[in-house]
């Protein structure tokens, strides 16, 4: 069944004239695909930054043993990622270093705890460390769908697509940013490796690089193509250091290759664009769209570290292309990066609306619901527009004209009546709230979408049609798998139905 069955509501009762905003669910997972940046920090259900001890995460990590390696360069790097399991069932990644990286426990300690204060729904998040003896270890949320680097240069199902190219880019820009208003200006090492997956698809930024991997801070992994000029010469990371390694990503994404900048800008001033770029991607993207990021990532590769832009910069060359439609979350990053979970079979007679749900056709499901009107509330409709007759002639003329909004596709007025008529009703009405979810999501607001549905749920438990416009708000907000559940939930009741029609007790 769905994933919201056990939550409790506060609802219309039938003597209250106001209506109580219904929470959005509270799982960590659905609020870390919340499509808003602004949300950071405290708003993430994120453990607390603590010390474990070291005998809890050596049995976390199975003792160290190398099939608990996750780390793309196996044993042989200097410090190892390991796959762990805590005590309460969490998975996380435990990063071990070598012995001579940080001798001193307590300067350790004292980075990683700053580290640990860093919060973002777009980072990794770390969430503890630990140093006894010669073990130096942090711990961070485990992303388990692998790293930008598996997913653009060794995919095996399919090429990441230009949208989700695009919001890459513009995430590892928002974590960024947020580190910069941190005060935590230098990320370490930025490459492909530091983008992973979590388990929406959504990419995340590893917390690993926001520290030192030795107390010197003079370890650089990548290739000495691609790292910035001013490490070579001085051996020390600045800020500009990080937008120079934003640019070799940039690269990446573009190409679907390791180029080196050199040979990259020397294609970019020839203006030969078609040999930087990915030929998987032809067709996907407008070419001024991609003029855009080529420009970028040549101005964050300029040689001199004055002649690049600042952090706040990325995102604005960023963001207009994110803005676009077919770049928005409405499109989850589980269905972009080919992770979508093998769908439950549907029953095989499915209604109109079951279909139109599937399809996720919004055109579809609004004439569906103006077919349906408000029958499928049977007696205890009936009854609620009985006592309309006997009041005052404004609900009348509300529902009348939040119908004729709906009918005429004028959304944002159709919201406005249908608020109004929930606020008169003395017994809420299912399609009312059905028919203002669907309105919502005609006007992009999914949050109010989901609450709506909900509510038409609570109204008529076994109404499939509550079930699939969740289903739709859920997908909307790139909830795909939770969206499925409640597809299938609907589909479930409606064949319930169906079966009861066919055989009557």
């Amino acid at each position: 069944m769905g994933c919201f069955h056990s939550k409790t509501f506060h609802l219309l009762s039938p003597d209250s004239k106001q209506q109580e905003p219904l929470p959005l669910p509270e799982d960590p997972k659905q609020l870390a695909t919340n499509p808003d940046p602004s949300i950071t920090g405290d708003q993430l259900d994120i453990p607390v930054f603590r010390e474990f001890p070291l005998n809890e995460l050596r049995a976390a990590a199975n003792g160290f043993s190398s099939e608990f390696i996750v780390s793309e360069s196996g044993e042989k790097a200097p410090n190892v990622v390991y796959r762990g399991k805590l005590k309460d069932n969490r998975l996380v990644a435990i990063k071990r270093f070598s012995n001579l990286s940080w001798p001193d426990p307590q300067q350790f300690l004292s980075e990683a705890s700053m580290v640990g204060k860093v919060r973002h729904k777009r980072l990794v998040n770390l969430i503890g460390c630990c140093a006894e003896g010669d073990e130096r270890l942090l711990v961070a949320e485990y992303m388990p769908n692998d790293t930008l680097s598996k997913h653009l240069f060794h995919w095996e199902k399919q090429p990441l697509p230009w949208e989700m190219r695009v919001r890459i880019a513009y995430y590892i820009a928002q974590v960024l940013d947020h580190c910069d208003t941190q005060d935590r200006k230098i990320y370490h090492d930025l490459n492909a490796y530091r983008v992973l997956f979590d388990e929406e698809g959504d990419p995340r930024l590893s917390s690993f690089g926001l520290m030192k991997n030795s107390r010197d801070g003079k370890s650089y992994s990548t290739n000495l193509a691609y790292t910035p000029p001013e490490f070579l010469r001085t051996g020390r990371v600045i800020p500009e250091s990080v937008i120079y390694s934003f640019g070799t990503v940039l690269l990446d994404l573009l190409s679907g290759k390791h180029i080196p900048p050199s040979h990259a800008l020397d294609l970019i001033r020839g203006e030969n664009l078609l040999l930087l770029m990915d030929s998987s991607l032809e067709g996907q993207y407008a070419n001024e769209d991609a003029a855009v990021l080529v420009e970028l990532a040549s101005k964050c590769l300029q040689y001199e570290a004055k002649d690049r832009p600042v952090v706040k910069y990325l995102l604005t060359a960023v963001e207009p292309l994110q803005k676009q439609k077919e770049v928005q979350s409405v499109v989850s990053s589980h269905t972009l990066m080919g992770l979508s979970k093998t769908p439950v079979p549907l029953p095989i007679l499915l209604s109109p609306l079951g279909k139109a749900c599937v399809r996720m056709d919004l055109s579809a499901v609004h004439e569906v619901l103006l077919k349906t009107g408000y029958r499928d509330e049977e007696g205890a409709e009936k009854l609620s527009f009985q006592e309309w007759t006997q009041q005052v002639q404004d609900m009348l003329n509300t529902k009348k004209f939040g119908d004729i909004a709906f009918r005429d596709k004028d959304f944002n007025n159709a919201i406005d009546n249908y608020t109004k008529l929930v606020s008169l009703m003395s017994v809420p009405s299912g399609t009312v709230f059905v028919r203002r979810a669907l309105s919502y999501l005609m006007v992009e607001q999914a949050e109010l979408a989901l609450r709506d549905a909900m509510q038409a749920q609570v109204c008529l438990p076994e109404w499939p049609t509550a079930f699939y416009m969740q289903a739709l708000a859920l997908s909307k907000l790139g909830m795909e798998s939770d969206a499925q559940d409640m597809l299938n939930d609907g589909a479930n009741f409606e064949a319930k139905k169906q079966n009861s029609w066919r055989h009557p007790s």
